[in-house]
């Protein structure tokens, strides 16, 4: 009777061993599996984390899986979202929530804790959209480096002032590839002849605000502006350059003059009636920016613009020094706007064949019809 006794205790004590083996067996494979699977779905746990704390965190996520890997709004249209300098994680998470960027704030902060990412925010401001995962808002908050960067191109810059605006841009294009790309002549637009014509894609080079992207490449990037070129230059206003008795070429030219020597955008089409007068009687244009552009830049002034003129300088033998020969210089001499373009497409109708810088700092000029009243119109 004693011997059955020890039997069926020995066969229990057996038996809890093997479900003691067989608990720790499955409560091992949890353990494993439940980082495994975290892995696979959020990446790799931060290594600053306990064993504890990469279980305990796994498994928070898993359970919250759909709330961290799914959007908020598929359809969501994008905003703006600044991170300041100093800003709490906390902080950042509960306006996330507000602006309806995601849906559970806990589940965030846990699956930025787990990842490591709640320490490595960066300030700036982002460009979001609720149509994101809440994975893919925490990293994007780890680079306020935007993929697109906004620059802009100034009414009469020349082709090497928009180059030296580059490197300070963001952009990755060097100066030297830029001019490299805006000398190699592309082919299907309506004006590529004409730029065949000049030899390079000055004056073509609209000035306005362009967005692009970060690493895009020079040539790409001068297609794009020249695209805007032949979008915003329709096909009006080239048949009124037609009925100037100018090609594109020749009034693209007159633009970038009239652009060289306006302050005032109202008084472009009493400038370029200047000129148009003096071209109808084979008077020569006589205008500084011309040879301003012919002289190139300037060391000691630091510009690519030399101001005052020397008599010296009147005199640089270039086609493109209007001092000394008659008609338009055989190119554009920087990138005109499109109200300098509008000013050749439509001058206004004077007698007037001279102007001058006004005596009132204003930027605005004196007109005048005849040489005897130019010179009354200087300044004391």
């Amino acid at each position: 009777m004693k011997k059955n006794r020890s039997s069926c205790l020995g066969v229990s004590i057996i038996g809890l061993v093997l479900l003691f083996i067989s608990g720790s067996i499955f409560l091992g494979a949890i353990l494993l599996a439940v980082p495994r699977r975290a892995e696979q779905v959020y990446g790799s746990a931060s290594p600053t984390l306990n064993s504890l704390e990469r279980f305990s965190y796994a498994l928070i996520l898993l359970v919250q899986e759909d709330d961290l890997v799914r959007p908020v709004d598929p359809f969501g249209a994008e905003r703006s979202f600044n991170v300041e300098i100093g800003e709490s994680t906390p902080s950042v998470i509960g306006r996330l929530w507000e602006q309806g960027l995601i849906s559970n704030p806990g589940a965030f902060r846990t699956y930025l804790r787990y990842s490591g990412l709640d320490t490595t925010l960066q300030a700036g401001v982002y460009t979001l959209n609720p149509s994101m995962s809440p994975i893919q808002l925490a990293q994007v908050l780890q680079d306020a480096t935007p993929a697109e960067v906004s620059f802009r191109i100034l009414p009469g810059w020349r082709m090497e002032e928009i180059a030296a605006a580059l490197p300070t841009s963001g952009l990755s294009i060097t100066p030297e590839a830029f001019l490299q790309a805006a000398r190699s002549i592309p082919q299907g637009y309506s004006f590529s002849d004409e730029l065949v014509s000049s030899g390079s894609a000055e004056g073509f080079l609209l000035p306005g605000t362009y967005i692009f992207e970060r690493e895009i490449s020079s040539q790409e990037f001068i297609l794009q502006i020249l695209d805007n070129f032949e979008e915003n230059v329709p096909d009006r206003l080239r048949e009124r350059f037609s009925q100037q008795n100018l090609s594109l070429l020749e009034a693209v030219t007159l633009a970038s003059i009239v652009q060289r020597e306006a302050i005032a955008e109202d008084e472009m089409p009493l400038i370029a009636s200047v000129f148009y007068n003096r071209l109808a009687i084979g008077m020569k244009l006589d205008t500084d920016p011309t040879v301003q552009y012919a002289l190139g830049y300037n060391t000691v002034q630091n510009t690519w613009w030399t101001n005052p003129l020397s008599l010296a300088d009147l005199q640089v033998d270039s086609p493109y020094n209007t001092y000394l020969y008659a008609g338009l210089p055989p190119g554009p001499i920087a990138n005109p706007n499109l109200e300098a373009l509008r000013a050749v497409a439509y001058p206004a109708k004077t007698p007037y064949y001279y102007f001058r810088a006004g005596c009132d700092e204003s930027g605005r000029h004196s007109f005048a019809e005849t040489y005897a009243e130019h010179l009354l119109n200087a300044c004391p």
